[in-house]
């Protein structure tokens, strides 16, 4: 399983530079066109220590960390949403991602004017609440245009179930003109489940990024715990891109010891995806062998004949049991024999629940 994750962000924001620093990739940032509607796609792998020391256990021919992928749109979703063709196409890529990633601005930069005229992190998020608002308010005034019309040749037995769902979209229009995101609306279960198919921008999770100049960095935390406050709907990251750029440059001793001066705890990379893995509620299993350590990103809650599916459709067709043994319990034991003869190597079915660190091995037939 992919997270897959759109960066979008207001004009002048440094949605590019996040990019970067996320993917390690080199995307132009200087240019901005709005004619220029052309994304940028990277891959950013997730760390996770836990593989470097399953790799000196098991000596594996590759270690294979669990992958993110970020598109970087770069155009106003409010453009994207009234086009057609490649704007369409966009907006339609952007809505079959697991959540979004909005970088705002809060860098001074004489050189790069704020579009407009000043720098104000809460109302640029409210405005580009406004633009995805906007986007899901164009779907929605079609498909109630395309409902009124079948509603005139509908059978008398069709009729109630086009009727639900024309109240439907037209209680959440309501929200949306008053500026409430979908997925901060009052649905039911079943309401939530029928909209799956629309891919609402608003109804996806939404991770703030606030991009500021390396004057804030003291002020980073004090920052954070404020805008928590202020959306508590939405998780928060502070961090310096321009900084961070920088840091990609260097060797890892060097940036660590340059975050340390600065006083950052964590890279802007290490940062985001741990908040996009809580806001997503995703856990990771580990597999490891003499062909490979890996990391399976699955759901909390994921039982381990789901977990199984992950590696491979024939394991959890065949699937008979799983045996699991805590990352720091096959650590503690020192192999998975040890692990055994401890009794902490186990035999789960199933519906077993799986737990983040879960090292398991899959039995299966087929």
């Amino acid at each position: 399983m992919s997270v897959d994750i759109g960066i979008i962000g207001l004009e002048k924001s440094g949605r590019t530079t996040i990019f970067n620093v996320l993917t390690g990739m080199s995307a132009d940032t200087k240019t901005y066109s709005k004619e220029n509607l052309a994304p940028n796609l990277g891959i950013a792998r997730v760390p996770d220590g836990r593989l470097n020391v399953l790799a000196g256990m098991f000596h594996p021919q590759r270690i294979v960390p669990a992958e993110t992928k970020y598109i970087d749109i770069g155009a106003s979703i409010k453009t994207l949403a009234e086009g057609k063709g490649i704007s369409g196409q966009l907006i339609n890529e952007l809505s079959k991602v697991d959540m979004l990633l909005n970088v705002v601005r809060a860098f001074q930069d004489d050189s790069i004017p704020h579009p407009d005229g000043s720098i104000d992190v809460k109302r640029d998020i409210g405005s580009m609440t406004l633009e995805l608002a906007f986007s899901d308010l164009v779907i929605i005034e079609k498909r109630l245009q395309r409902i009124e019309s079948s509603l005139k040749a509908a059978k008398a037995g069709d009729r109630p179930a086009i009727l639900k769902e024309q109240d439907l979209l037209s209680r959440i229009k309501g929200d949306l003109e008053n500026e409430i995101p979908v997925r901060e609306m009052s649905l039911t279960t079943e309401e939530v489940k029928s909209l799956v198919n629309y891919q609402f921008l608003t109804a996806k999770p939404l991770l703030i990024v606030v991009n500021i100049g390396e004057d804030d960095l003291p002020q980073a935390e004090a920052m954070k715990k404020g805008l928590e406050i202020e959306f508590p709907k939405y998780k928060v990251a502070v961090i310096c891109g321009k900084l961070e750029s920088e840091l990609m440059q260097m060797d890892t001793k060097d940036a660590a010891e340059m975050r340390a001066e600065y006083g950052i705890r964590e890279s802007g990379l290490d940062s985001v995806l741990k908040l996009s893995y809580a806001l997503l509620g995703l856990i990771s299993f580990l597999t490891t062998g003499a062909d490979e350590c890996r990391a399976w990103p699955i759901q909390d809650g994921t039982i381990a004949v789901r977990a199984a599916g992950k590696v491979h459709s024939d394991i959890e067709r065949g699937f008979i049991r799983a045996e699991v043994i805590s990352y720091d319990d096959l650590v503690a034991a020192g192999s998975l024999a040890e692990g055994r003869k401890k009794g902490t190597l186990r035999l789960e079915g199933k519906t077993y629940v799986v737990k983040d660190g879960d090292v398991i091995n899959f039995l299966f037939n087929v």
